[in-house]
């Protein structure tokens, strides 16, 4: 089956129809490849289920249906050869109240919450707007000779102190596309048993695994005696291009864990998006096809932004082993202490800025978009870092 990944589609205009927060934060002459939301048309079988769903007519309270938690538990048994249960699975409006959940329900006022850096910017605002305690540890990075970013475990255990309680995880990590280790899990999870944590381990880019024959397992699959203290979450939204339907799940082996969590739930999360979770279920019932075509597409955008930055004096990047998000170190590029603004103002390219991920002086670039608008985009760059 054939998928297009080559035209480009109107989000910021009229024609377009809808607003966008990617396409409307920026001027009409910038290209925007910050926030992760791809250019692409959701998956056929995603598209033809929401207009069943729409058929119908009727868009009251829904329930999580079983087929769907079905389909979830054979999607991790096929990929991950993780066999969870249905009644694993917490539902609910997105990954990030899932993070400030999770440390409303195991946490108290005044514990630690601790996280690595650099990291997806929600991480480090969970702890402050949960009344907790912010805790950072930063990853050790490659090496002038190269080699790629690393888990510091021993930075990591430093930073804990007796009111630690909570470790918040990303694999694979974003925004560095690092998929960890054996080895380097092995460590942590030692840490987290030694230090008594538990563990939100976000892992929503885990279909996105760029390296040919690259695997996923989940930290819960690899390390079964952890089982009690992790909160595993998944969405289709990054991996299908369904961010904004909001359907992601929280799955959570141990019962008492579990109804923590829900507890915590209670009041502060709208019941189910009718039409996220027709889109989810279908996602992971038939949209492997387009997500393997997808992967094919993003591993040569991958090696386009190589090639580009094989010539940009300054600039250093680890491709990433997954996801469609480029970290650039940009610190000796020449364009001063804040490249993100530089390069919007001299090019017209809006990237995410490193220091909201605790690393300034580096850059996210989001090559989720067609290879017209990214080759454009790298072109404008060209010439500013170029110079």
């Amino acid at each position: 089956m054939m998928f297009d990944f080559a035209t480009p589609l109107e989000r910021r205009h009229p024609a377009g129809g809808w607003r966008s927060q990617k396409w409307h934060r920026y001027g009409e002459d910038v290209l925007p490849l910050w926030v992760a939301d791809m250019d692409f048309t959701a998956p056929p079988a995603v598209m033809d289920a929401l207009k069943r769903r729409v058929d119908h007519g009727v868009y009251g309270y829904g329930q999580v249906p079983d087929s769907l938690k079905q389909t979830l538990c054979e999607w991790s048994a096929t990929h991950y050869d993780w066999p969870i249960q249905p009644e694993w699975q917490q539902w609910l409006p997105g990954v990030v109240p899932a993070l400030h959940l999770a440390s409303l329900a195991l946490t108290k006022p005044g514990d630690g919450v601790l996280t690595i850096t650099p990291i997806y910017p929600p991480f480090l605002a969970v702890a402050e707007r949960t009344g907790r305690v912010t805790q950072q540890a930063a990853m050790a990075p490659p090496s002038e000779e190269g080699g790629e970013w690393r888990l510091d475990l021993e930075a990591l255990e430093a930073a804990i102190t007796p009111k630690t309680r909570l470790l918040l995880w990303c694999q694979p990590h974003n925004p560095t596309g690092r998929i960890w280790r054996h080895e380097e899990l092995a460590g942590l999870a030692a840490l987290v048993e030694r230090h008594n944590l538990y563990v939100v381990s976000d892992e929503l880019h885990c279909d996105l695994l760029l390296d040919e024959g690259a695997r996923h397992q989940p930290l819960a699959a690899a390390f079964p005696a952890l089982a009690d203290r992790i909160i595993t979450l998944w969405a289709p939204s990054k991996t299908f291009n369904l961010a904004g339907l909001t359907a992601a799940c929280a799955v959570i082996p141990d019962p008492d864990l579990r109804a923590r969590f829900a507890q915590a739930t209670k009041g502060l999360l709208p019941d189910g998006n009718v039409m996220g979770l027709a889109a989810a279920e279908a996602a992971y019932r038939d949209g492997d096809p387009w997500r393997q075509a997808l992967l094919d597409v993003l591993r040569g955008h991958r090696q386009m932004i190589s090639d580009y930055v094989a010539h940009w004096p300054g600039v250093h990047f680890n491709p990433p082993q997954s996801t469609y998000l480029a970290w650039l170190d940009m610190r000796d590029a020449g364009l001063g202490d804040d490249p993100q603004q530089a390069l919007l103002a001299q090019a017209k390219v809006a990237l995410s800025n490193g220091a909201d991920f605790g690393q300034p002086g580096f850059v996210r670039l989001n090559f989720g978009t067609t290879a017209t608008q990214l080759e454009e985009a790298l072109k404008r760059m060209d010439q500013v870092l170029r110079r």
